[in-house]
């Protein structure tokens, strides 16, 4: 929790109740509240100094965001070390900062400068405002208010270390699963409701690190730190070598998201794996950001024989519009709707109403989350072509299928 100065207190519930950049406008605020002409937060790297952010109209020259200085150069260490104050009226009458060049680099007449620490208490860097003038009304009272200030911008500070430790972790762990093949693949049969027979199997992907997540977690967490096209284009690939193992009858069901089909790469491993027999399913609760590149990537897709599913058709953005705009050749229902379809008349008449237009586009459908006998029976009687669920199969290791399926 950040403690603020009673001298301070006026001040910091007015900034930070209109500003949403903290550290700016704490900056801004206290070089305008001292009539100082440059405030900055700094960064301690190895022997240099890193300015993460300024506030400096009209001496933008001399100071910038993502400059560095050496950090003997400058006041922060012997501050922080106690052989100087942090805060000087005139540096003219303090003999040590005569012998630092910042002085004369930037003409230092007047500073408050105070060190930002991390959580464990080691020094990040500094909360500092310099003035080209003196100043001789600088008192201790300004100095609560700078400390005030810094505290608030060593809570975004560490907030952002945290955040920034988090993401590398995640990182690291997505960079070892890449690297290590942390994951296996499991198959789902999807099944023709009609006669029960295997029209084809969905590739799911079981992540072996501990404490077990669920997949989405593990993708989402790929996105995040720029490696979701590298992860799902791995496990693709991976699942593909399963393809010539399974009957010729059979086709094999890849998961994407928008972005990862976008980037061109999808199509390459299609194309050695042989499209005639691959389903991708786009996958996506956010809505598309390049249509157009998309189209042209499933254009390619479907040159090598592969077809295209909208996955989760009637949860999120998989909604008409986008199954319109993707014109797939297969639809895939959601369980928000196959769930207790045969009691309740709303999910049945939209199951309906997307069977119909499925028809009449030529498009196949297969209702996902079939777990009971009465909803099969309810979406073969209005016309759904395939499923899958608990009650027609549950995911089973790829290995293992294999062998069921050599052994039949």
């Amino acid at each position: 929790m950040t403690i603020v100065a009673p001298s301070a207190a006026a001040f910091v519930p007015r900034m930070v109740a209109e500003c949403d950049d903290v550290v700016m406008n704490s900056l801004a605020f206290v070089r305008t509240h001292l009539a100082m002409d440059i405030a900055y937060v700094s960064e301690f790297v190895g022997d240099e100094i890193v300015f993460r952010a300024v506030s400096a109209p009209g001496f933008e020259d001399s100071i910038a965001v993502g400059g560095t200085r050496p950090l003997k150069s400058g006041y922060c260490h012997h501050i922080v070390a106690g052989r100087l104050p942090e805060l000087i009226p005139d540096t003219a009458n303090e003999p040590l900062t005569q012998t630092i060049p910042v002085t004369h680099d930037l003409s230092i007449r007047s500073y408050v400068s105070v060190p930002i620490r991390r959580t464990d208490g080691t020094v990040y860097g500094m909360f500092c405002s310099l003035g080209k003038a003196p100043r001789p009304s600088l008192n201790s009272r300004d100095l609560e208010v700078v400390r005030a200030f810094a505290a608030l911008a060593a809570d975004q500070v560490n907030a952002q270390l945290r955040f920034d430790a988090a993401v590398q972790l995640k990182k690291s762990t997505i960079e070892d699963i890449l690297k290590l093949r942390s994951f296996e693949i499991a198959l789902q049969p999807i099944l023709r409701l009609q006669d029960q027979g295997t029209a084809g199997y969905e590739a799911l992907c079981r992540f072996s690190p501990e404490p077990y997540r669920a997949p989405n977690l593990w993708f989402d967490d790929a996105a995040e730190v720029g490696l979701q096209a590298a992860l799902e284009i791995y496990v693709i690939e991976v699942a593909l070598a399963f393809l010539p193992e399974l009957p010729a009858s059979c086709y094999l069901a890849v998961n994407t998201s928008p972005a990862t089909l976008a980037t061109g790469k999808l199509s390459k491993i299609i194309a050695a794996a042989g499209g005639d027999r691959v389903v991708v399913e786009i996958t996506e609760h956010a809505a598309i950001e390049n249509l157009d590149v998309l189209l042209m990537e499933i254009d390619r897709l479907r040159d090598l024989g592969a077809r295209i599913a909208v996955d989760d058709a009637g949860a999120g953005y998989s909604g008409l519009q986008q199954i319109i705009r993707l014109r797939p050749d297969v639809i895939k229902l959601d369980m928000s709707l196959t769930q207790d379809v045969d009691k309740d008349l709303a999910r049945r008449a939209l199951a309906s109403a997307m069977v119909k237009f499925a028809q009449d586009t030529n498009v196949r459908v297969v209702a996902e989350g079939i777990e009971t006998e009465a909803e099969m029976r309810t979406l073969k009687n209005i016309g759904v072509e395939l499923g899958q669920g608990y009650h027609l199969g549950r995911p089973v290791l790829a290995a293992l299928v294999l062998k069921s399926v050599l052994s039949a």
